[in-house]
């Protein structure tokens, strides 16, 4: 029996604890935004927040997640209109959309640590995240966008 904390809600798996946390999301708990893609950590398509950092959860066993706090793509915002996925639409950063709930837990890991992210920022923290499509120039933009707002509403507090 493993416990942790799913989208602010607390959860007990009692499968295997062998179990990538993807599988026990996706099968157990009936989320399936998180994508499968690669199976071997590389894609970026599985991204999940564990206490708050982005982690690849193909490959991660349940068992090292017990009592930690998850964040799955359906429980970033309560309702649906973190900054992130407002701007991926604004941007219309989706062409098939299949790795874009990796894209934006990504970005979202990236902005809650460092607000102010600059392109290069932005290039480091999603070099993991993989799409096929090829809308990097897009969610490059939508992040960025984000960012700006967060910029602009921490000089608006200190000018004040």
């Amino acid at each position: 029996m493993i416990e942790f904390e799913l989208n602010g809600q607390p959860v007990v798996f009692n499968g295997a604890s062998d179990t990538p946390l993807l599988w026990a999301i996706r099968d157990h708990f009936k989320l399936k935004g998180s994508k499968f893609g690669c199976g071997a950590g590389l894609c970026g398509a599985c991204t999940m927040h564990v206490d708050s950092t982005a982690m690849r959860t193909c490959i991660l066993p349940v068992a090292a997640v017990a009592g930690k706090r998850i964040t799955t793509i359906e429980g970033l915002s309560g309702d649906g209109l973190h900054p992130l996925q407002a701007a991926w639409v604004e941007h219309n950063v989706p062409q098939c959309g299949y790795c874009q709930s990796g894209q934006i837990m990504s970005a979202a890991a990236l902005l809650s640590s460092n607000p102010r992210a600059t392109t290069d920022d932005i290039d480091q923290a999603l070099a993991g995240n993989i799409c096929r499509c090829g809308c990097y120039p897009r969610i490059k933009e939508a992040i960025l966008s984000v960012a700006e707002l967060s910029y602009d509403a921490t000089t608006e507090e200190t000018s004040a």
